[in-house]
C-alpha cells in the first residue's frame, strides 16, 4: 500500500529544523520552491492501493534520488548521510528521530517504479513551468549543444571494471592502515569474471571485519561503490560491456565509449529540452526534436543558437518551416550538396570526418577538384575508411564488397547551397547572438563535474536517461533559486 507523502508529521523535535537548517540552505529552498505532489500523481498506478504493508512514500524515494544527484553520492552513502544530516531529513519530510530506509529500496524503486516513465521530459517541463510561473524567463532564444558521458565500464570488460574499483578501494585502505596489506586475499590472476567477483566479495568481507577502518569516510565511500557494482548491477556485469553504449568521437584522434546528451537551454541557463542517445549519434540530427520538446515545455522559441553541427540542410529547412532563426555557422562539407546515403554516413563535426553507421570514422579525406576544372561540375569530397574494420563490421553486407582493397564514400559539394544562411551569418545580429553560445559549455561542465555526469552510474540507455533526468532537474532547480534571489 502507498500513502501520500504530505501527511502531518507529529514529533516533539520538529523545532530542531528551524534551528539547524538555515533559510538559505539549498535543500530548504528547493523544498519551498517545488511542490513534489506531481511525483505522487505520476507514480500512483505503480503501487497497490489496498493491499500489503505500507510502502515508503514515493515522494520520499524520489527525493533520495534527487539528493544522490545533487551531492553525487552512492545509494548507501545518501542513506547513511540522511541518518545524521538534519537538512537531509528536513528535505525528506522525516521527523528527526525517524529511521531511514534500506539502501536496496532505491534499486527497487528505480527498476520497478520509474521504469516506464518519461522522467526526463517530465522533470524538465516541471522546472521550465516553475521558471515561467516565477517570471524569470524572458528571451525567446535557446542554445543547443551536446555533451558526452562515458559508459560505466568505459570499453573495459566487467572484470577490468571491478579490478579498477577494487584497486581504488585498496589504495585508500593502505593510506589509512598499511598493515591491511597482509590481511587482504590474494588477487585474482585468472581471466574470469566469476573469480574476480569471488575476490571482490572476499576483499569486502576482510575490510568490513575491521569496523574502525570502515568508519573513515573515504574508505566507506569506495567500499560502498564496489559493493554497489557487485550487487546492484550484477546482471550487467555478466555481459562483455554496456550493450547500449557506443563509440563516439570528440576529435579525429580521441574517442569515448558511452552516450550523448543533446541539450537545449535558454539564455537564463535553464535547460528546456534534452534527448539522450548512444555515443555515435551526430549532434545536429536531434535539433528539430529538441525544439519540439522546448515548445511543449512552454518555451516560445524564436531563435536557436548552435554550433556547425546544427547547420545541416534539414535543420535550416526545419527552422524556416518552424518560424525560428537558426544562428549556426555553416560547415562547407555537411551543408553543401545532395547526400546520397544520409542514413548510412553522417558527418562528425568534432572529428571533421564522415562516419559510417557502425561509428567508424574515415581515416582520411580528399577534395577532388579535377571534375570541376574539366567538365564544369561541382567538386567531390572522397572519404576513405579502414577496410580491416569493414571486413568484420556487422553492417558490411551491402556496404563492403568482399575482396575490395578500399572503401570510400563521396559527396558532391555545391557552392550555391545555403546562400541565405551564408548571408545571415555575416550580419551583426548573427555575430552578437553567437556570443551567447559559451553559456551552454559552462552548463555541460556543471553537469559533469558537480553532478557526476561525466560517467554513467549504471548500464543501459534507460539508466542513462534516469541519471540525466535527475541531474538536469537538480541543475535547473539550483539555477531557478539563484535567479529568484537576484530579482
Amino acid at each position: 500500500m502507498v500513502e501520500q507523502q504530505q501527511q502531518l508529521v507529529l514529533s516533539p523535535y520538529l523545532e530542531i529544523y528551524e534551528l539547524v537548517v538555515p533559510k538559505d540552505n539549498l535543500l530548504r529552498q528547493i523544498k519551498e520552491l517545488v511542490d513534489f505532489g506531481f511525483i505522487y500523481d505520476e507514480l500512483l498506478d505503480k503501487y497497490c492501493l489496498n493491499n500489503g504493508r505500507n510502502a515508503v512514500p514515493p515522494i520520499r524515494m524520489f527525493k533520495y534520488l534527487l539528493l544522490k544527484s545533487i551531492y553525487d553520492l552512492s545509494d548507501a552513502d545518501v542513506v547513511e548521510r540522511s541518518k545524521y544530516d538534519m537538512s537531509f531529513k528536513y528535505f525528506l519530510d522525516m521527523a528527526p528521530e525517524d529511521e531511514v530506509i534500506n539502501p536496496s529500496s532505491l534499486t527497487k524503486f528505480r527498476k520497478l517504479r520509474l521504469k516506464d516513465m518519461n522522467l526526463l521530459d517530465m522533470l524538465i517541463a516541471k522546472t521550465v513551468q516553475t521558471a515561467l510561473d516565477k517570471g524569470i524567463i524572458k528571451p525567446k532564444s535557446i542554445i543547443a549543444d551536446a555533451t558526452h558521458t562515458k559508459s560505466r565500464y568505459n570499453q573495459r570488460t566487467p572484470r577490468q571494471a571491478l579490478q579498477e574499483q577494487s584497486k581504488r578501494l585498496r589504495r585508500v585502505v593502505y593510506e589509512t592502515d598499511e598493515t591491511m596489506k597482509d590481511r587482504f586475499p590474494d588477487k585474482n590472476t585468472e581471466d574470469s569474471l566469476e573469480k574476480e567477483l569471488e575476490y571482490c566479495h572476499a576483499l569486502i568481507s576482510v575490510i568490513k571485519e575491521k569496523e574502525e577502518l570502515c568508519s573513515y569516510p573515504k574508505v566507506k565511500e569506495k567500499l560502498n561503490l564496489l559493493e554497489e557494482s557487485v550487487k546492484d548491477d550484477l546482471e550487467h556485469l555478466e555481459t562483455s560491456k554496456d550493450v547500449d553504449a557506443k563509440t563516439g568521437h570528440k576529435t579525429a584522434d580521441t574517442s569515448f565509449f558511452g552516450y550523448k546528451t543533446h541539450i537545449e537551454m535558454n539564455e537564463e541557463r535553464i535547460i528546456t529540452a534534452a534527448t539522450i542517445t548512444s555515443g555515435e549519434k551526430t549532434d545536429g540530427k536531434e535539433l528539430p526534436e529538441l525544439v519540439r520538446k522546448s515548445r511543449e515545455a512552454g518555451m516560445e522559441v524564436k531563435m536557436v543558437i548552435g554550433d556547425k553541427a546544427c547547420s545541416g540542410q534539414k535543420n535550416t529547412g526545419a527552422a524556416e518551416k518552424g518560424g525560428y532563426e537558426l544562428v549556426s555557422k555553416l560547415n562547407g562539407i555537411i551543408t553543401q550538396g545532395n547526400r546520397t546515403k544520409p542514413d548510412e554516413f553522417e558527418f562528425n563535426k568534432d572529428a571533421g570526418m564522415y562516419q559510417c553507421k557502425a561509428g567508424h570514422l574515415a581515416v582520411h579525406k580528399y577534395l577532388d577538384k579535377r571534375e570541376k576544372e574539366k567538365k564544369n561540375k561541382n567538386p567531390r569530397m572522397a572519404c576513405f575508411f579502414d577496410v580491416e574494420k569493414c571486413k568484420c563490421c556487422p553492417y558490411r553486407n551491402g556496404c563492403y564488397k568482399e575482396g575490395a582493397r578500399k572503401k570510400t564514400y563521396s559527396e558532391t559539394l555545391k557552392s550555391d547551397a545555403h546562400s541565405k544562411q551564408a548571408e545571415f551569418q555575416e550580419t551583426e545580429h548573427f555575430k552578437e547572438k553567437m556570443k551567447e553560445r559559451y553559456k551552454i559549455e559552462a552548463k555541460n561542465s556543471e553537469l559533469k563535474h558537480r553532478h557526476g555526469y561525466d560517467t554513467a552510474s549504471s548500464s543501459g540507455l534507460i539508466g542513462m536517461e534516469m541519471q540525466g533526468a535527475m541531474a538536469i532537474f537538480a541543475v535547473n532547480l539550483k539555477r531557478i533559486i539563484k535567479l529568484i534571489s537576484e530579482k
